[in-house]
């Protein structure tokens, strides 16, 4: 059963004016660290309920350049936690990175679980450190009580090891998809692509709105293996109707895309997922091909796992103009391990995408005290 909800351009701007919370923590940090190009501030090792400091090997390019990490060695118990307090109400994004100890790639990766608020959200797979957007978890949280517990469960395949805790704040609406969403659920996200010509980036790379969270966009130039499936363009025409709230996408992200090509006419995209979930799918369009003039020259429709999550998708139709960002979304629940999105052309023109967010939909378990453990450090506990 698909739920899908089509957002329209925002034409009127919300005046915002208090900056939202952010907090950085480097993780077995002494002190304050600030770090370059972005000269992010980053505080102190606090809120921990154990765990040892030490010296950190960062596993990928996208990793904050930190020197720094906690491991919690099984020793001091199955479980660790981070017990941040004063942190306002609201809806955050919370980004953790993971570290190997030592000063070595070829260190054994640990593998772990982890929690926030009490609920189970994510476990390392084999392999992690070798992929980009693998190098840490990222999950969108209503956080009610002033506070945030971050969680750590040992499995037995080494000591969980912890680089660096983002908290941001995003807007109180952002990724809103309809009936599910609330402050029941966590949006943990599976993939984050920016389709095309271009680099993986964050956000902030993008100049990004700090709104929306710093994300990260792993860059793809094509979905396809074989030989001009799909091409790459890209303009450097502004875009309209970007950077709005309440999602704050950068505008760059609409200034490239992926087109089909005659020999492979059906845009396709696959990716493995853990099956028997809800994912919610966001599917990010501008017209962008200087072929496509006026609505009816491009029509396909998207479909998702055999099934028509969007019939006669428009770009400019829908968005109101050529150069205009379009984002469409749908909740789609997945039986087996694949997740599948194919733009199949019905008229006009190929298919085209700019970008693609997936997120896992996970229902909020009920927290108990005895779950989150001690914070070690009753100065900031």
């Amino acid at each position: 059963m698909y739920e899908y909800f089509v957002f329209f351009p925002i034409f009127d701007l919300v005046q915002i004016t208090a900056d939202p919370f952010a907090m950085h923590i480097s993780c077995g940090a002494r002190q304050n660290v600030q770090t370059k190009p972005t000269n992010t501030l980053w505080r102190e090792d606090f809120g921990f309920t154990g765990g040892i400091a030490a010296n950190a090997t960062r596993p990928s390019f996208i990793t904050p350049p930190l020197n720094t990490l906690r491991y919690f060695p099984l020793s001091e118990g199955p479980q660790n936690c981070y017990n941040i307090n004063k942190v306002p109400k609201g809806h955050y994004s919370i980004r953790i990175f993971f570290g190997l100890v030592g000063q070595s790639k070829d260190i054994s990766e640990p593998l772990f679980d982890i929690s926030i608020e009490g609920t189970q959200l994510y476990s390392l797979k084999p392999g992690w450190n070798k992929q980009n957007d693998q190098v840490f978890v990222e999950a969108l949280v209503f956080l009610t009580n002033d506070s945030v517990s971050i969680c750590f469960h040992s499995t037995g395949h080494g000591d969980p090891a912890i680089l660096s805790i983002e908290i941001q704040q995003i807007d109180d609406k952002a990724y809103y998809f309809g009936p599910w969403w609330s402050q029941g659920i966590i949006l943990r996200t599976v993939k984050r692509l920016s389709c095309g010509f271009g680099q993986s980036k964050f956000d902030v790379d993008y100049g990004g709105d700090s709104r929306g969270g710093d994300r990260f966009w792993q860059h793809i130039k094509s979905f396809g293996e074989e030989y001009e499936s799909d091409q790459p363009r890209s303009v450097e025409t502004r875009i309209k109707h970007a950077s709005h709230p309440p999602n704050f996408y950068p505008e760059t992200l609409y200034q490239s895309a992926l087109v089909s090509t005659n020999n492979e006419p059906d845009l396709t995209y696959a990716l493995e997922v853990d099956p028997n979930r809800n994912y919610s799918v966001w599917l990010h369009f501008a017209e962008i091909d200087n072929s496509v003039t006026a609505a009816g020259q491009r029509v396909f429709n998207i479909i998702i796992n055999d099934d028509h999550a969007f019939k006669d998708v428009d770009i400019v139709e829908l968005s109101g103009d050529i150069y205009t960002a379009l984002v469409l979304n749908t909740t789609v629940t997945v039986n087996g391990r694949i997740l599948t999105i194919t733009l199949k052309p019905k008229e006009g023109n190929l298919a085209i995408i700019n970008a693609i967010e997936i997120f896992e939909v996970i229902m909020v378990e009920s927290k108990t005290i005895s779950e989150e453990g001690t914070c070690a450090d009753s100065y900031y506990c």
